[in-house]
């Protein structure tokens, strides 16, 4: 692990560009990252420790709704292959980093564009904590127990961010998918080692069987476990391609091609979770404990417990790589929005490139801080409900963000409003959920999770508060449209959601990384859009 974050720190000088300090290339990397950097950076980002540690820790708890995970990733790739794709030409086309700016472009609001930023940033902070999560559990695992080995890595990885940018977590995530390469090989090996699939699943039945949860098992719990199962895997594919992070990923790619590759071999990553996700049937087959209380030491622990001591150790620094790199994109990715939707847009219009990388550094360090405070206010049974958590929050700019990719129908001051309640809503709903303890008890009064009760029918939050959100919208939109409230102006076109990098319109940056050459000249013309 000490040698990855070194590796960090140096990618300041991978292919240096002429000046770092700007937003360009501290946030989205000059914009220039080929098929294979924008693969393994977005490997990195998405699949991360939440994929590694949160997922089998949530089938060794609860068995099969532990694996929502895969369908809802699954169907995330033809959604990215499409709305990915006309976000990364509009973005190119205006020079936006962040959705917000996009929102505030599309339907002329400078306000609903600072409201999906700071929504934004608001998902993104428990997104970080499930990966601070995974690092501690690891950290636990080998004996370093407390909050400090926790700040310790945290403050490594924010010196990385702080110095290198995008390019950090790019250049690691190359040299954590070799190591994870590894983890997975080892992992069949140990299973097959061990009795197989087979016995691992009917152990793990026996134990399910035994336990007085009904909820959990080798099968869904009935009607009532499907529509809980059914609207997170929704929820959670909706969700996962609007939070801040994955839009940086996408956005530091050269052209719309490399986005769409990278779109269409999103599945092969979908292969090594469901591997992931059994695992945690594998540990509960070999007694595996977790440490103390918390589930997700469970995967440490597993590979701590059988493999050797070499192996295990490289394992375990996949893991803890596999959780510092998706915290690094996802401070950096708030750190923009901020920058330049709240920043820049009200407090310092006129800020130079120069200030506009400055802020950015300094919040991404305040994001970590957000993150970690998360962990300690929240504290749920399982680290996934943070996710779920930030979920319910980063749906309600779907009307704006996702929908905005489509059409600029609805109304800025409804989209406002939708967002409000249907935050509003979530919040109610997430603060109104217990935390089961053992025995059927009520471990915590509030926030226990992400799944409420609507008529009888357990469902997942984010779905109602979208529901919400949506109904807020159109509804006001009809309104106002009928008061012949003006609509703001529109600053995107048609063909703007079609720009490639050939087009002339789009801008065009020196010190491409891995993809075309540099000219003669070594300085790309820049071309901007008039706005």
């Amino acid at each position: 692990m000490g040698a990855m974050l070194l590796l960090g720190i140096f990618a300041a000088r991978w292919r240096r560009p002429r000046d770092i300090h700007n937003l360009e290339e501290w946030g989205v990397g000059g914009r220039a990252f080929g098929n294979w950097t924008t693969w393994f950076l977005l490997g990195g980002s998405m699949y991360s420790a939440y994929t590694f540690v949160a997922v089998p820790a949530l089938t060794y708890g609860v068995g099969a709704m532990g694996f929502f995970a895969i369908p809802f990733a699954t169907i995330t790739t033809p959604l990215s292959f499409i709305f990915t794709t006309r976000a990364w030409s509009v973005a190119h086309r205006h020079g936006f980093v962040t959705p917000g700016e996009f929102t505030a472009a599309r339907f002329g609001s400078r306000g609903l564009g600072a409201a999906v930023a700071l929504t934004g940033i608001a998902a993104t902070m428990p997104y970080i904590a499930v990966q601070l999560s995974a690092l501690q559990a690891v950290l636990q695992t080998v004996g370093l127990a407390g909050e400090w080995p926790l700040l310790a890595a945290v403050t490594v990885v924010a010196l990385c961010t702080f110095r290198s940018g995008l390019r950090a977590p790019a250049l690691l995530s190359i040299a954590k998918d070799v190591l994870l390469g590894w983890v997975v090989v080892a992992a069949l090996l140990i299973v097959a080692m061990n009795g197989g699939w087979g016995e691992s699943f009917k152990r793990a039945g026996a134990h399910f069987a035994a336990t007085p949860n009904p909820a959990d098992g080798l099968l869904l719990g009935g009607s009532a476990g499907q529509s809980a199962y059914l609207t997170m895997v929704i929820g959670s594919a909706l969700s996962i391609f609007v939070y801040p992070h994955a839009l940086t990923t996408m956005l530091a790619a050269k052209d719309r091609s490399t986005v769409q590759r990278n779109a269409a071999a999103l599945p092969i990553y979908c292969l090594v979770l469901g591997l992931m996700a059994m695992l945690g049937f594998f540990a509960l087959s070999q007694g595996v404990l977790p440490v103390g209380r918390d589930l997700n030491t469970v995967m440490p622990q597993l590979f701590h417990g059988l493999f050797p001591a070499w192996s295990s150790g490289i394992a375990l620094a996949a893991f803890g790589i596999a959780a510092l790199i998706p915290a690094a994109v996802m401070s950096i990715a708030a750190a923009n929005a901020f920058t330049r939707s709240i920043y820049r847009a009200y407090l310092r219009p006129a800020a130079t490139p120069a200030e506009e990388a400055r802020v950015s550094r300094w919040t991404s360090l305040v994001v970590k801080i957000g993150a970690v405070g998360c962990i300690l206010l929240l504290d749920p049974a399982f680290s996934v409900d943070l996710q779920l958590i930030g979920g319910v929050i980063i749906l309600q700019t779907i009307p704006a963000g996702f929908i905005g990719l489509l059409t600029n129908w609805l109304h800025r001051l409804a989209l406002i409003a939708g967002l409000v309640v249907g935050l509003g809503a979530g919040v109610v709903m997430l603060y109104r959920i217990p935390q089961a303890g053992p025995g059927g008890t009520i471990a915590k009064a509030h926030f226990g999770g992400a799944i409420t009760t609507i008529g009888g029918w357990p469902v997942y939050v984010g779905i109602v508060a979208l529901l919400v959100n949506l109904v807020v919208a159109v509804a006001g939109t009809l309104l106002l449209r009928a008061a012949r409230v003006r609509a703001g102006r529109d600053r995107t076109r048609p063909d703007d959601y079609d720009a490639d990098a050939d087009d002339p319109m789009v801008k065009r940056l020196e010190n491409l990384l891995d993809g075309l050459p540099a000219s003669p000249a070594g300085v790309h013309a820049v071309h901007r859009h008039p706005r």
